[in-house]
């Protein structure tokens, strides 16, 4: 049915009005098509040349937690335990751990690749606010995404591969807006029509938040932050708005208690750190959100721990911080008929999103410092978008020649924060470089003198640990840890250089570190290994004071069992060990002694199948695969036994006991040659090994043999 002259008259006003409105030419649309594109691609250029040297970096701090040494990357079963199971992960971001997942079984643990992961997940980040900032019409989105993809506070979340929370689940939470955003337009004064497709970009919104709150659950404020944004764009929060983001406000709601629950009871975000009352907790908010912003404006100089605030609520002028932070809104409410409610909006939601790291709640890392910039990862987005949105604005109404002014101005910005950004990305390059810079910046940071002795401790280079534990206790003599550490440095010494002296001291300090936490069951466990060998009741007594404060602590239970075997009561230690291992069965140590004292009571054949069960799970440690090689020599399996030789030789090469047992093995089995070459590496590895000299020239010998027959 041809049109009626009505309805090509409609047809005509709506061209008119698509028209008016700002539709493109197809040649226009090419151009604007083509430019968006090269947008897209500067600003994920910027974000890879910014974090080239995050590339190179190592793992730090806790990627040996969450990464290095996380039993759940290894199997199948351990991707299971992260989602269903809280307490086998540090935290409950089980999305985070899966990223991770995937990635040890794709090129294992490289950090190259985690590094990557981070900085391509940051430059989709950016991407995102970009498109969202566009997507909501905020003058100067570009520039806001590009201010964020190199400012130097969001270094901290990309270069550090435990951050990876961070940048996941803001990518997620981005994605969830902008899908909500197509579901209900900011812009429409009425409700959606009821189409299948405008709801499936709502349950797709619904699914992403889920996943963000799975990755990090600081992004529990998205639902408050969206009903900020209809309220600036509509002026308004109706019923039909609050009755929509319902579904996601009941989400947060069960994450955020879910995390309450792991930080209180699993990380442990709870005791003497965070004994404030409600004045103090609100007087430090204060303080942290101006820190924050602050640091926004002013990104120098930039710290992994920063020093913490004298909160004192006698001090009159500290109230003057919290009372800003409420002025604040308050006086952008006046004036919002007159500036507009979008610098009320970015900073109600810059103060919403930073709730949760402001000290109202026990944070676990606030025990190390009080304000952290991966804290404000989410929430700079809101200031940042603030600053360049009104640069814009106000540069619209200059000269053209004093624009050109303010491009190359902006372009200078961009150009010093990527600088900044790029150097600040050496400073998390590996554990050593990243303390020595904190200490430097900050000498009273304890945690970073703990944390740097213990480092160099295992790198062996013992003196320098000893020094800087001794310069911790110099800034925080009350600090348990650092006698713990201190202790755990003199009694490795002690015991090396055969020096009671120091032994003493570690016991001393060992002590102290109790008497200042009377929980401390890490030391009453090394005050009991100490005592193992010439006190085993002492040790005992040890041992049993950790089981008062965690009955299932595993080293406790092992440390029994050990003084049990030391007494010859071979079915008690069987028991203790295999109780130790039901509460850790990653712990080699109750492992390899529940061999022993299975071996001891004659059950060979039961040890056996428990070392082969244990390789089975564990394939990556050389000392099961020496020990089950051991009882498969006892059981005259030479062959089984030089496999499992060679294959902890291979895992740590220099494992001179396993490469001397190997050759010995091949020499029974009449491979010369084979155990010629293992016991000459011995040689070279142990020069002064008088039985691998021993067995290297009966190889030879035999091997002259064999050639004149």
């Amino acid at each position: 049915m041809p049109p009626t002259k009505s309805t090509q008259d409609r047809q005509r006003r709506q061209a008119a009005s698509t028209r008016g409105a700002g539709a493109l030419s197809p040649q226009v649309g090419l151009a604007w098509q083509s430019l968006t594109i090269w947008a897209g691609v500067a600003l994920v250029a910027m974000v890879v040349i910014a974090y080239l040297p995050a590339l190179d970096a190592e793992f730090i701090w806790d990627d040996e937690t969450n990464v290095t040494n996380n039993e759940t990357l290894r199997s199948l079963d351990g991707l299971r335990q992260m989602w269903f199971v809280p307490r086998s992960i540090q935290q409950y971001y089980p999305l985070m751990y899966t990223t991770y997942w995937v990635e040890y079984h794709l090129w294992g643990l490289a950090p190259f690749g985690y590094h990557l992961v981070n900085i391509l997940l940051h430059a989709t980040a950016a991407l995102l606010v970009w498109r969202l900032l566009l997507r909501l019409q905020v003058p100067g989105a570009w520039l806001a995404a590009a201010i964020f993809a190199v400012h130097p506070v969001e270094v901290e979340s990309v270069a550090w591969v435990t951050e990876r929370k961070n940048v996941l689940s803001l990518s997620l939470a981005l994605l969830a807006m902008l899908a909500y955003v197509r579901f209900d337009p900011p812009e429409a004064s009425t409700a959606p029509s009821p189409g299948p497709g405008r709801w499936r970009w709502y349950a797709t919104a619904v699914v992403l938040f889920a996943l963000a709150l799975f990755a990090k659950t600081v992004v529990v404020t998205l639902p408050a932050v969206m009903l900020v944004i209809y309220w600036w764009k509509r002026g308004r929060v109706t019923a039909r708005d609050v009755a929509y983001m319902a579904p996601l406000f009941g989400l947060s709601i069960a994450m955020g208690l879910v995390t309450r629950w792991v930080e209180l009871n699993h990380v442990g975000a709870e005791g003497n750190e965070w004994s404030m009352g409600e004045v103090e907790r609100l007087l430090l908010a204060g303080r942290a959100l101006w820190f924050y912003v602050a640091k926004l404006a002013w990104p120098h100089p930039l710290v992994l721990f920063y020093p913490n605030f004298t909160i004192d609520s006698g001090q009159w002028w500290q109230y003057l911080f919290p009372l800003a932070a409420i002025l604040l809104p308050v006086g952008l409410w006046l004036a919002r008929n007159s500036i507009g409610r979008g610098p009320l909006a970015a900073v109600l939601i810059f103060c919403g999103v930073m709730v949760p790291a402001l000290g109202f709640f026990n944070v676990y890392f606030m025990q190390y410092a009080q304000v952290s910039d991966h804290f404000q990862y989410h929430a700079s987005i809101a200031l940042i978008a603030l600053v360049a949105a009104s640069a814009v604005t106000l540069s619209s109404g200059l000269k053209p020649q004093q624009r050109v002014m303010a491009r190359v101005g902006a372009s200078l910005v961009l150009f010093a924060l990527a600088v900044l950004t790029y150097c600040q990305t050496f400073i998390y390059h590996d554990l050593e470089v990243l303390y020595r810079d904190t200490i430097a910046k900050n000498p009273q940071s304890w945690i970073a003198y703990l944390n740097l002795s213990t480092h160099l401790d295992s790198l062996g280079r013992a003196d320098e640990a000893l020094n800087m534990a001794r310069a911790g206790l110099e800034v925080a003599p009350s600090q348990p840890r650092l006698h713990a550490c201190l202790a755990n440095v003199l009694d490795e010494l002690g015991e090396t250089r055969r020096d009671p002296r120091q032994r003493q001291e570690a016991i001393a300090h060992y002590q102290e570190a109790v008497r200042l936490k009377p929980s401390y069951t890490d030391v009453y466990n090394s005050l009991g290994f100490m005592a193992l060998q010439d006190h085993r009741d002492e040790a005992a007594g040890y041992f049993e004071q950790t089981l008062v404060y965690e009955p299932e602590n595993a080293r406790a239970l092992y440390g029994l069992g050990r003084v049990d075997g030391l007494a010859d009561r071979w079915a008690a230690a069987q028991q203790r060990f295999e109780q130790a291992l039901r509460s850790d069965p990653r712990l080699v140590d109750a492992q390899n002694d529940l061999t022993v004292a299975l071996v001891r009571q004659g059950k060979t054949s039961e040890a056996i199948e428990h070392l082969t069960a244990v390789v089975q799970r564990y394939p990556d440690r050389p000392e099961v695969h020496y020990e089950l090689a051991n009882l498969l020599v006892a059981r005259e399996d030479l062959a089984g036994a030089a496999q499992h030789y060679a294959e902890a030789v291979r895992l740590r090469p220099g494992y001179i006991e396993a490469l001397q047992n190997l050759g010995a093995a091949l020499l029974k089995m009449g491979q010369n040659d084979r155990a010629i070459r293992c016991f000459g590496e011995t040689l070279r590895l142990d020069p002064n090994n008088a039985q691998a000299r021993a067995n290297l020239a009966q190889a030879q010998e035999f091997k002259r043999m064999s050639m004149e027959k």
